[in-house]
């Protein structure tokens, strides 16, 4: 959570000027610019999977309080607890999360 807010804060929050450290709105060279860009939307993109795993860790955690922790999503049969030791807050069993993942393919 302090690293998503850090990234708010000093990503999210700021302007091309600020990432570029210039007085004026743009880099010195377009090249700066582009890289200034991709750094931007690197960080998002790993602030988004960041915020996702939170996500999924607090619907375990909530999983474990109702006593549902270890159940499919989708067909609500058991996880193998090998998947749960190497992924603790999955909410799909392996042939589940084959199907979804050879469905999105």
């Amino acid at each position: 959570m302090k690293e998503l807010g850090i990234f708010e804060d000093e990503v999210m929050n700021s302007t091309q000027r600020d990432a570029a450290g210039d007085l004026s709105a743009y880099s010195y060279h377009m090249a700066d610019l582009g890289t200034d860009a991709m750094d931007r939307e690197k960080a998002f993109q790993l602030a988004s999977r960041d915020g996702q795993i939170l996500h999924a860790v607090n619907e375990a955690l909530r999983k474990v309080y109702n006593g549902h922790y270890g159940m499919c999503a989708r067909c609500a049969k058991e996880i193998h607890p090998e998947r749960l030791e190497v992924v603790p807050y999955t909410r799909l069993c392996s042939p589940c999360q084959e199907k979804e993942e050879k469905g999105r393919a």
